[in-house]
């Protein structure tokens, strides 16, 4: 059985189709999610010290000296971030400062934005200081596309096909 369809990549499927495939090369090139998540961190730790809550009619004032801390170290998580994606290079130093900084967000910016902040920030660190740089046999190997992974029973992957035929016969010996 084989696939007679063709598929017109010309048009703004085919447009965006590249456009997501240059994003998926981009983003297997560095700690995407390490930066995402480091990024992420700082949005809770910048906005409970600006923030005037209210707990049941009582308002509950979070801005103190700590809030010119809170800042710094929420800015300095979101330079961090998008170094983890444009200087790669440097992933074990931004991974290891942000893990410090969201640390440090604990006494000093309420309680690490009550968690929310600081967490993210630790597993977004360790992320950057655990990546590596993909082989190159990684890029080497053709990416089948969408058609070809659904073009029928006959498509058998390498690795079935040397554990089909490697131990001998299933019988017809």
């Amino acid at each position: 059985m084989t696939n007679t369809t063709t598929h017109d990549l010309s048009g703004p499927l085919g447009r965006a189709a590249g456009v997501r495939r240059r994003f998926r090369i981009w983003r297997g090139t560095r700690p995407f999610w390490a930066g995402a998540l480091t990024i992420s961190a700082s949005a809770p730790i910048i906005y409970f010290p600006y923030t005037h809550l209210s707990l049941g009619g009582l308002p509950l004032a979070l801005s103190t000296t700590a809030g010119a801390g809170a800042l710094l170290i929420g800015i300095l998580l979101i330079v961090l971030g998008v170094t983890l994606w444009l200087q790669q290079q440097s992933r074990v130093f931004a991974g290891a400062a942000a893990i410090v900084l969201s640390l440090v967000s604990v006494p000093v910016a309420n309680f690490g934005g009550f968690l929310l902040g600081m967490l993210p920030g630790l597993v977004g660190g360790s992320l950057a200081c655990a990546w590596s740089p993909p082989d190159e046999a990684w890029w080497a190997a053709e990416a089948p596309t969408l058609v070809e992974r659904f073009a029928g029973s006959e498509a058998q992957s390498p690795g079935m096909a040397s554990v089909n035929h490697a131990g001998g016969g299933h019988g017809g010996e």
